[in-house]
């Protein structure tokens, strides 16, 4: 049945049905021909996966991220970044990867974080002669540090679906975030220097501050909703309410560049993104609830067990496995699916789940800019109108950059760990 049920997935995959409905569905069909599970049952396995208190972090989360997005917060941002690193060459593609990190801090989504950041850049860097499939290429590959800075919507589901904290994710992201892009900066630099993409202006002293004081409610935000959680003030879900408040005050009645009826527009369409994320959650607990009755995620923690008992080996196997995966699945998904298989297998070679959580969302990360599922690549090629075949030439040093991010964040675990031991 276990074939049958893969085989299920993989031809409703390629009809192109909805990645929420496949998972659901492949599930569903597999027990109704088994006949020993009411679809009753089916259905309240659904509901329950969706009805959790720490869920509630991921509405609010986006909410709180389309509020910064339309509020001015990613133009002041943008232009807070270029007064620290503009001047230097490929200054204005360094820019990119800063504001990036910045917005990551506040969105905690990559797909917003490359829309946000990319309608401002992407054009500004093609006007001073960046080519535009590198501009592309470099804005969906920043965005993908929305998913790793705090706050970041699938930690938050890899600490509901792994039962770990969701506040040590949270400071358990910081360091691999940040070595993310530092990785990135140091390409694009060098790529810059290749090309002859030149700097931008040097700002003064003065600049500096006036550019800090107007972003300095921006960059306010991270440092509310972290130290509220870590200072015991509010849970991470209650910090995601503090984030939206926090949000709509300064986007209409501080910097009042949301107007009233740009709220419905705002709403309506966090409800939809968080409506979509919810169904995938629903649909892949039917689906991982069936691989847990068949026994699957103990079957492959003992062939896993068979193969190997070495630490370094098998974590070299996941993360061939995570990246596979990432370039198909959806990253909601994937993690819903893969967190209860891959947790036991951890837990069997002794690897911290925090730790091991960060593992699975760099690695996840990637596939955001992979084919044929890449969301932050048409996002960035949807803002600058490039060609998809270029855009996937471009983005392969990006993607390079990224699996040694992948391998140095395994293998040394401590900078994940560092903040919460």
């Amino acid at each position: 049945m276990t074939i049958l049920l893969f085989s299920i997935l993989i031809i409703l995959f390629l009809i192109n049905v909805p990645i929420a409905v496949t998972l659901g569905m492949a599930a569903t069909i597999v027990f109704l021909i088994e006949g020993n599970l009411s679809i009753i049952v089916i259905v309240q396995r659904m509901f329950n996966s969706v009805d959790s208190f720490p869920l509630l972090a991921v509405p609010f989360f986006i909410l709180a991220g389309k509020l910064m997005e339309n509020g001015g917060i990613s133009r002041r941002l943008i232009h807070f970044a270029d007064v620290i690193v503009g001047r230097v060459r490929g200054g204005l593609a360094i820019v990119s990867i800063v504001a990036c990190a910045f917005f990551a801090a506040i969105s905690g989504s990559a797909a917003a974080t490359t829309a946000a950041v990319g309608s401002l850049l992407i054009p500004a860097m093609v006007k001073k002669g960046y080519d535009k499939s590198f501009s592309t290429a470099l804005q969906a590959a920043g965005g993908t540090v929305g998913i790793m800075i705090p706050p970041s919507v699938p930690l938050v589901l890899y600490g509901v679906t792994a039962g770990v904290s969701i506040s040590d994710l949270f400071l358990a992201g910081i360091i691999p975030g940040v070595l993310v892009v530092g990785s990135l900066i140091v390409l694009v630099f060098f790529i810059s220097v290749k090309e002859g993409y030149g700097g931008g202006e040097s700002h003064s002293f003065k600049e500096f501050l006036r550019a800090f004081a107007d972003a300095i409610l921006a960059l306010l935000m991270p440092v509310i909703i972290l130290g509220g959680i870590y200072g015991g003030i509010f849970t991470a879900t209650e910090a995601a309410v503090v984030a939206v408040v926090y949000g709509l005050i300064v986007g209409v009645f501080i910097y009042r560049e949301i107007k009233l009826p740009d709220l419905t527009e705002i709403f309506s369409s966090s409800v939809v993104i968080s409506a979509v994320i919810m169904f995938i959650i629903a649909g892949a607990s039917a689906f991982g609830y069936y691989l847990t009755r068949q026994r699957i995620p103990a079957q492959l923690t003992e062939t896993m067990l068979g193969v190997t008992d070495n630490w370094i080996i098998a974590l070299l196997i996941i993360n061939l496995l995570l990246i596979f995966v990432g370039i198909f699945l959806e990253t909601s998904a994937a993690i819903i699916i893969l967190t209860p298989i891959l947790v036991p297998i951890a837990n069997a070679m002794g690897i911290d789940l925090t730790h091991f959580g960060i593992i699975m969302i760099v690695n996840l990360a990637i596939g955001f800019i992979t084919p044929p599922v890449g969301v932050n690549l048409f996002v960035a090629a949807n803002i600058s109108g490039t060609k998809f075949e270029k855009l996937v030439r471009a983005i392969i040093p990006f993607i390079i950059i990224m699996i040694i991010d992948v391998l140095i964040v395994s293998f040394l675990p401590f900078l994940s760990l560092w903040f919460i031991q």
